[in-house]
C-alpha cells in the first residue's frame, strides 16, 4: 500500500467487495476526480494504491484522492453501460473524454406529416430521425444528390399538414413547375404515397440499397407491363443512378452486412487515433476518426472499448460483429469481437487503419499551417521587442473601475498568437479602497504570479500591461517583489499614441501601425479591457440589484437570493407577475415587494 494513506481509505479498501461494479474518486473540495469500471471492484481499486505505480498521473490522482464511492452492478457490461453514464454527466478530470475537432453532419428525416430530409450538426431527437454522422460533407451531399434524382422530397418549410392542404392554405412554388416536387401543399401528391418515397429513403440512408432496387424492379416491370415504355424507361434510369453510387460506394463483398470496425493506433505514449465504421451490404454507411489522450495508464483495449462503446450509442448500431486490430476480452451482450487475420474481415480493419493514416496527415497538414503563421508572427514580435526568448506565451492585464465602482482587473492569455481562453481570469480587488489604479495593478500581477510559482505552474514569455508609465512601473515593483523581475519580459502599451514601454526607460518605442506586432499587441489588450469590462457589468448590475433589495421588511436574505438567482436584473423582477413571484417567495412578500420596487 502507499505510505500515508488516510485510515478511512484503508479501511475502505479492506470492504470493497470482490464483484462487478462502478467506482469513483473525489478530492477534498468533493470534485469527482475519475469514474473506473471493474470486473472486481477491490482487486481493481486496490492496484491504484500500491508502491509502484505505473506513472506518474496515476500517482497524482491518487494523491488527490480523499473519498470513494462505487456502485455494484450485476455484470461487467452494466458497469461500462453505467460508467459512460456518470463519465458523461460530470466530465472527470482523469477520464478519457470524448472531443473531436470537428462536428460531424448528420441526415435528418423530420417527425412531419410530409417529412423534410436535410444535413444538421446538432441532433434534437424530438425533430426526426438522425442518420449519420457523415465523415465528409462530400460524401452527405452525394447521398442527398441520390435522394434528390430518385424522389420528388419536398425542400420547402411549409408546415404541411392535412387538415391545412384541405383548406387551401398554400400555393404551387417554383419546385414543381421544374419538376422536383409533386405539391404534396395543394393536394396533387397523397400523403401515403409521399411517405412511402420517404420510407424508400430511409433504406437509402441505412445503406441497404435492395430494398429500393426491387422497389424500382417491380415498378418498372409494372409499367413495362402496361405497355407504358416512357415510365418503364423514367424507373430504368434511377434503377441506373442506384446501381452506380453502390458500386461507387462497395468496399467489400456485398454479402457482408451489418457490422462495425473499429481500429486504433497511437502516436507517441500518449495519443491514440480511433476509426470507426459501420458496413452494410458491402457498403460504408457510417465513418468517423476521432482523437483521443490517454489520462493514466489505459492500455488500448480498454481505450477502444470507451470509444466504440460511445460511438455505437451515438450511431444506434446494433452490429452483432465488431471487427478490429486489438483483442476485446470484455463480453458486450449480443456482440462478437474478431481480430482477423486474413480474409475481407481484415481487408476491412486495413481499410480502418489506412482511413486514421490519412485523418493524421491531415491535422498534420493544417496544425503545420497554423503553426507556420503564428510563428512568423510571433517572430516578428520577438525582434521588434529585442526579446531573447519567441513570446509564445502572452498574458496581458487591464483594470475596469467605471466610475470608481466595483474595480476589477482582467488578465487574458495568448498561446502561439491565439487566445486560449481556459487560461483567462478575472481578478476582484481586495486590498486596495477606491479608483487606484496603480495600486490595483500592482496587487492583481503579485496575485497572478504568486500563484503561479507556489503551484510551479509555466511562467509567461511576455507580460503586457494595458496603461502608461505609471502601471508598467507598480506591474514591475510587483515582479521584483516576487524576485521575477528581469526572468520575465514586461513592457505596456498606451492607448492614445500606442506607444510602448519598457520598465525603466522614459523614451518609448513606435510600432508601425501596419506591423503583425502591433497587431497582436493591440489584440491582446482590447481583448483583456472586453473580458474586463464584461465582469465589471456583471458585478454593477448584481450589486444594484442587491442593494434595490436591501432593507425591504419582510425579504430577507434567503428570499433576497432566490429572486437574484431567478431574475438577474430589477427590470425582471418589475415585470414577473404576483403569481410567479408569490411561487418564489411567498404571497405575503410579494406586496412589500412590490411597494418598495416602486419607490426605487
Amino acid at each position: 500500500m502507499i505510505e500515508n494513506l488516510a485510515p478511512h481509505l484503508a479501511e475502505q479498501l479492506k470492504n470493497l467487495p470482490t464483484v462487478a461494479g462502478v467506482y469513483r474518486y473525489y478530492d477534498q473540495e468533493g470534485t469527482i476526480l475519475y469514474v473506473g469500471k471493474a470486473k472486481n471492484l477491490r482487486s481493481r481499486v486496490g492496484s491504484y494504491f500500491q508502491k509502484d505505480l505505473p506513472n506518474f498521473k496515476t500517482y497524482r490522482l491518487v494523491k488527490q484522492i480523499a473519498k470513494i464511492e462505487y456502485t455494484v452492478v450485476d455484470s461487467e457490461f452494466d458497469a461500462l453501460l453505467l460508467e459512460n453514464n456518470l463519465i458523461k454527466e460530470f466530465q472527470p478530470k482523469y477520464n478519457i473524454l470524448l472531443k473531436d475537432d470537428k462536428t460531424y453532419p448528420y441526415i435528418c428525416v423530420t417527425n412531419e406529416a410530409f417529412p423534410r430530409i436535410f444535413p444538421i450538426r446538432r441532433i434534437d431527437k424530438k425533430l426526426g430521425r438522425y442518420f449519420g454522422p457523415f465523415s465528409s460533407v462530400k460524401t452527405m451531399h452525394t447521398v442527398l444528390e441520390l435522394v434528390k434524382k430518385l424522389y420528388t422530397v419536398r425542400s420547402c418549410s411549409l408546415p404541411l399538414r392535412p387538415e391545412s392542404i384541405a383548406q387551401n392554405k398554400f400555393k404551387l412554388c417554383l419546385e414543381y413547375h421544374i419538376k422536383n416536387c409533386q405539391a404534396p401543399c395543394e393536394g396533387l401528391q397523397k400523403q401515403a404515397d409521399y411517405v412511402a418515397d420517404i420510407e424508400q429513403v430511409t433504406h437509402i440512408l441505412k445503406g441497404n440499397l435492395a430494398i429500393p432496387k426491387q422497389h424500382l424492379k417491380e415498378k418498372m416491370a409494372e409499367a413495362a407491363s402496361r405497355l407504358a415504355f416512357e415510365e418503364a424507361q423514367h424507373y430504368k434510369e434511377k434503377l441506373d443512378s442506384l446501381d452506380n453510387f453502390q458500386s461507387k460506394s462497395l468496399v467489400s463483398n456485398p454479402t457482408i452486412s451489418d457490422i462495425d470496425v473499429c481500429t486504433i493506433a497511437f502516436e507517441g505514449e500518449e495519443e491514440a487515433y480511433i476509426n470507426f465504421l459501420h458496413i452494410d451490404h458491402g457498403s460504408i454507411t457510417q465513418a468517423q476518426t476521432l482523437r483521443v489522450k490517454r489520462k493514466l495508464d489505459e492500455t488500448p483495449a480498454e481505450i477502444l472499448l470507451v470509444v466504440l462503446f460511445e460511438i455505437r450509442q451515438q450511431v444506434e448500431s446494433k452490429a452483432p460483429k465488431v471487427v478490429s486490430n486489438v483483442e476485446i476480452e470484455m463480453e458486450l451482450k449480443g456482440v462478437e469481437f474478431t481480430v482477423p487475420k486474413i480474409g475481407d474481415y481484415k481487408k476491412l480493419v486495413d481499410l480502418s487503419l489506412k482511413n486514421i493514416l490519412y485523418y493524421k496527415k491531415e491535422r498534420l497538414d493544417n496544425k503545420k499551417e497554423k503553426v507556420t503563421h503564428a510563428t512568423r508572427i510571433l517572430t516578428q514580435l520577438q525582434q521588434d521587442l529585442r526579446l531573447k526568448k519567441l513570446p509564445e506565451h502572452i498574458e496581458c492585464f487591464d483594470n475596469s473601475n467605471i466610475q470608481g465602482t466595483n474595480p476589477v482587473s482582467s488578465m487574458v492569455c495568448f498561446r502561439d498568437a491565439k487566445p486560449s481562453k481556459k487560461d483567462y481570469r478575472h481578478f476582484k480587488v481586495e486590498t486596495v479602497v477606491g479608483a487606484n489604479d496603480f495600486a490595483t495593478m500592482y496587487e492583481v500581477v503579485t496575485r497572478r504570479y504568486k500563484r503561479l510559482v507556489a503551484e510551479n505552474q509555466p511562467l509567461p514569455d511576455l507580460i503586457i500591461i494595458d496603461g502608461g508609465k505609471g502601471q508598467l512601473s507598480f506591474a514591475s515593483q510587483a515582479l521584483k517583489d516576487l524576485d521575477l523581475y528581469g526572468k520575465i519580459p514586461i513592457i505596456s502599451i498606451a492607448k492614445k499614441l500606442e506607444e510602448i514601454y519598457y520598465p525603466e526607460d522614459e523614451i518609448p518605442i513606435h510600432l508601425s501601425r501596419k506591423s503583425e506586432s502591433l497587431k497582436l499587441i493591440q489584440q491582446l489588450r482590447d481583448e483583456a479591457h472586453r473580458f474586463g469590462i464584461t465582469f465589471h457589468r456583471q458585478l454593477r448590475s448584481k450589486n444594484s440589484l442587491q442593494s434595490a433589495l436591501d432593507h425591504i421588511e419582510g425579504v430577507g436574505e434567503v428570499s433576497k437570493e432566490k429572486l437574484l438567482a431567478t431574475y438577474k436584473t430589477l427590470s425582471k423582477i418589475k415585470a414577473a407577475t404576483d403569481e410567479e413571484l408569490a411561487v418564489l417567495i411567498g404571497k405575503q412578500r410579494v406586496a412589500a415587494l412590490r411597494e418598495a420596487l416602486q419607490k426605487k
